[in-house]
């Protein structure tokens, strides 16, 4: 069980590096008042809404991290409650390298990046993969886009957060660019 939503990346070895190296101290006091979430607000939600693509990492039964970018329309991440998110999965290049991990592990991790604003969010969550739901399937799929669904990912929400934008270059679909009139 843990004290906090943070403790599922705060392990103890991870607050003794911050002890040692002077911010534990600050992360400390973000877990007293509140810290991390695990549902979805409606500022993450409309984030989710609004994202492209986003990274998804997985670990294999050798505990091996496999991370593989996912990309679709504006949207195509759906919300399904506040504690769930899914997609379609699409038919790509047929590794099956995240489907085979998340068979034998089902923690993943979601990095959704927004970079023109400089603003990323990591989730953390268990995956499930349903194939037998047409239903559910069709129900993530966006209108009008023409990738071919293969099945459903869904992800349960353990935690999430905004990180610091200190480091990220902006970056510009050309619609975006567009849109400015660059």
């Amino acid at each position: 069980m843990r004290d906090y939503v943070s403790d599922i990346a705060f392990t103890d070895t991870v607050k003794l590096l911050q002890e040692k190296l002077e911010s534990r101290k600050n992360y400390a006091a973000m877990e007293k008042n509140g810290g991390w979430n695990n549902k979805i607000t409606p500022d993450f939600a409309e984030y989710i809404s609004n994202r492209d693509s986003f990274y998804i990492a997985t670990v294999n039964s050798e505990g091996q991290p496999y991370i593989q970018h996912r990309g679709g329309p504006k949207g195509f991440l759906k919300i399904i409650d506040d504690e769930t998110v899914g997609f379609a999965d699409f038919k790509g290049n047929r590794q099956y390298i995240s489907y085979g991990n998340l068979l034998d592990n089902d923690k993943v991790c979601l990095f959704l990046m927004d970079y023109p604003n400089r603003k990323r969010i990591k989730v953390w969550g268990k995956a499930k993969i349903i194939e037998d739901d047409p239903d559910l399937i069709n129900q993530l799929m966006v209108s009008g886009y023409k990738g071919i669904p293969e099945r459903a990912f869904i992800i349960r929400i353990e935690a999430w957060d905004i990180n610091c934008p200190q480091h990220i270059t902006p970056r510009y679909t050309t619609d975006e660019i567009e849109k400015l009139n660059i």
